[in-house]
Order: C-alpha cells, then sequence, then structure tokens
C-alpha cells in the first residue's frame, strides 16, 4: 500500500490514527542523533536537547526551528539529504515500541480503522513498516508529504481522517510529541500522548493530551480506561 492508498468508508465507525516515529517505533533518539551529525557536517552546533524537542516536526520545519526561517533552499535541502543517508543506516535496525504490533491489531478486531500519519515515505516508510509488522491491522497511511502543512498544523490529521472516511469526532490521536497533540487538538480529534517519545507528561498535556500512558503496551493494557475504549 502506498504512503497516501487507504481503504475509504462511508463516515461510520471508528479512528485510531497513529504518530509512528517514538509512538510505534523506537527511533526518536535515532533522528536526534543523525540530525545531529547532519548540522555538525554542515558546520552547525545545535545541541541534542534541542533537536529532541524538535523531532516530529517536518524535516524543512525542524530545519527552519532550529536554525531560523531565512536559510537558502539549497542548504535546507542539502541538511535534509544528509540526515536522510544518516538515518538510512539504522533501516534493518529499526525496532517497534512494546507490544506495537499488538495494539494496532486489537483496535482493528474491536472495530476501530487504524490509520497512519507520518512524514515517513518511500524506504523510511517501509522500514517502519516492517520494524510493525503490522500491515493486516492498518487500514490507511498517510503522509505529511501530501498536504502542505505538516504536524503541528492539523493537515496530516485531517488527511489521515479523509483516507478512510471518517469524521474527527469519532477519531483519537495517539503521538508522542507535542507537535503531535497539537495537530490533533486542531483538526478536532481527542489527543492521547505516549511518553516513549521521551517528552514529559506536563508538555503533552499543556499541548493537549487528554490521557497519557507509557507506551503501546501500556496503552494496550489499560485500552478499558482510554479513550479508545
Amino acid at each position: 500500500m502506498s504512503a497516501t492508498e487507504g481503504r475509504t468508508g462511508s463516515g461510520s465507525g471508528r479512528a485510531a490514527v497513529f504518530d509512528v516515529d517514538g509512538t510505534l517505533v523506537d527511533t526518536n533518539h535515532l533522528h536526534v542523533v543523525t540530525w545531529w551529525e547532519a548540522f555538525r557536517q554542515a558546520g552547525h552546533r545545535v545541541p541534542t536537547h534541542a533537536i529532541h524537542r524538535a523531532i516530529g516536526l517536518g524535516s524543512g520545519d525542524l530545519v527552519a526551528h532550529l536554525l531560523g526561517d531565512d536559510r537558502a533552499r539549497e542548504e535546507v535541502e542539502d541538511l535534509e539529504t544528509a540526515h536522510k543517508v544518516l538515518y538510512a543506516e539504522y533501516f534493518d535496525r529499526l525496532s517497534a515500541l512494546p507490544d506495537a504490533g499488538r495494539l494496532l491489531r486489537r483496535l482493528a478486531g474491536d472495530g476501530w480503522a487504524v490509520v497512519l500519519a507520518t512524514s515517513a515515505g518511500g524506504q523510511e516508510l517501509s522500514a517502519l513498516r516492517r520494524a510493525m509488522d503490522a500491515d493486516d491491522a492498518i487500514a490507511a497511511t498517510a503522509s505529511a508529504d501530501d498536504v502542505e502543512e505538516g504536524k503541528p498544523a492539523p493537515e496530516p490529521v485531517e488527511h489521515a481522517l479523509e483516507l478512510v472516511g471518517i469524521p474527527a469526532e469519532q477519531a483519537v490521536f495517539v503521538g508522542d510529541t507535542v507537535w503531535d497533540m497539537r495537530a490533533g487538538s486542531r483538526a478536532g480529534v481527542r489527543c492521547v500522548a505516549l511518553l516513549c517519545g521521551g517528552i514529559p507528561r506536563g508538555d503533552l498535556e499543556e499541548a493537549g493530551a487528554v490521557a497519557v500512558f507509557d507506551d503501546p503496551a501500556d496503552l494496550l493494557a489499560s485500552l478499558s480506561r482510554s479513550p479508545l475504549r
């Protein structure tokens, strides 16, 4: 299934929209290290803690957030390419977070349309899906590359819901960054946050999380008391 392919619905049912990096697959710190190295190679000294808090933004927005929005497009593209090359070295070693696949299958079995909303595409998205090994539970996959604005704009979440034909009031968005929470909240979707991406609980709640769990395993064990019940 391509990044934008989905099984459109009739507007009935429920949708569980998931971010992928840091939410279902343990990649946030790999992104931090590879972005740090990409910046270093280009002569920029950017602290890892600042990079960590920017993870979840699309590549261009991440560069603008950390270096300013006055960078030449060529410089931004060079940084994006360097990060992609460095990160690709980990593709065959990516690992899903605890019970990520089981969580998606449980929700699909309970009648939820499971949708991925990610800025990853191409080989990177394929590597993430291999790590999760849960394609049978995924109804559709939406990439931020298919919208004009990535998170924290609401468009990635709105596009994910369009793919399955389910309105925001019948959906829940699960993510791990403040950018996820802001995007979901602006789309009118209830937001659930996971701590496995390394962002503090208070920051996630302030950004719009209505419930917070440790990781996919904790959410799976707590479904009966979550917005995904």
